[in-house]
């Protein structure tokens, strides 16, 4: 079975711990500009939390991306589309 390669912006630790992303620009994250974030591998726990909100499945999402790279949701509202989609990359890369 072949091995699948991660994009060149999603950098995985040897222990798969966390995931470190590259974005396309920087940012203003946690009042620091930065053009990268490190996405921690989710728990039962992530999942449970987001589960019993009362909002809509996006809102869920964003809520998990920003407590998995320890920023605050309106950082990641912040972001384009495409670097947005690198965090959905970075998450899925954790659920194979």
């Amino acid at each position: 079975m072949a091995t699948k390669k991660n994009p060149d912006y999603l950098k995985p630790s040897a222990d798969g711990a966390f995931v470190d992303v590259t974005l396309r620009r920087k940012y203003k994250l946690n009042g620091v500009d930065t053009n990268a974030v490190r996405m921690r591998e989710p728990t039962v726990r992530d999942q449970l939390t987001t589960s019993e909100m009362q909002c809509s499945d996006a809102l869920k999402e964003i809520t998990t991306f920003a407590n998995l790279c320890d920023l605050v949701p309106d950082d990641i509202q912040s972001l384009s589309m495409a670097d947005y989609q690198r965090l959905q990359l970075a998450y899925g890369s954790f659920l194979d």
